[in-house]
């Protein structure tokens, strides 16, 4: 899994490096792949601040720290959600760019109803914020934790280019 994340997140970590910048991220579904993806690059130390998987609401608490009037009307699995994530474990490891990732990897449907293969990715970053939804169409849940994986590191990637 890491050989089809690796040369996107090596470019990723070439921009992040020679800007002096740094990321954290989020993980859901991905399960730790896209921190996985970053820190298969060698220099890591130098960009990635650090981060953890979002898998429960009890991890989400501890990890985000978030005030509960920021959750309301959220919904895991939205855009809102995931920018929410972006900037608040950005904010919580001091890093220039936050990375998240809230899906539904499979076989079957997210406890919030999300279809399998549906993950909502964002990227906030210094004067950037982006996010966009992700649809496999697979029930594969290791394809899909690697499909949006890929897809948020390729959001970072196109953040940084923006």
């Amino acid at each position: 899994m890491l050989e089809e994340l690796m040369p996107l997140a090596a470019r990723v970590a070439e921009t992040l490096k020679a800007r002096g910048q740094t990321v954290a991220v989020a993980d859901g579904a991905t399960g730790g792949l896209i921190s996985a993806g970053l820190l298969a690059i060698a220099g890591a130390t130098g960009f990635y601040m650090g981060g953890g998987v979002i898998y429960s609401l009890k991890g989400r608490d501890v990890l985000l720290d978030l005030e509960p009037e920021a959750l309301k009307g959220m919904r895991s699995v939205t855009e809102p959600y995931a920018l929410l994530q972006a900037r608040a474990i950005r904010d919580r490891f001091g890093a220039d760019w936050g990375v998240a990732e809230s899906g539904s990897a499979g076989p079957g449907k997210h406890p919030f109803g999300a279809e399998a293969g549906m993950s909502a990715i964002a990227v906030a970053g210094p004067g950037v914020e982006l996010s966009r939804i992700v649809r496999t169409g697979q029930a594969d849940r290791a394809g899909n934790m690697q499909s949006f994986a890929l897809a948020a590191i390729g959001l970072l990637d196109e953040a940084l280019r923006s």
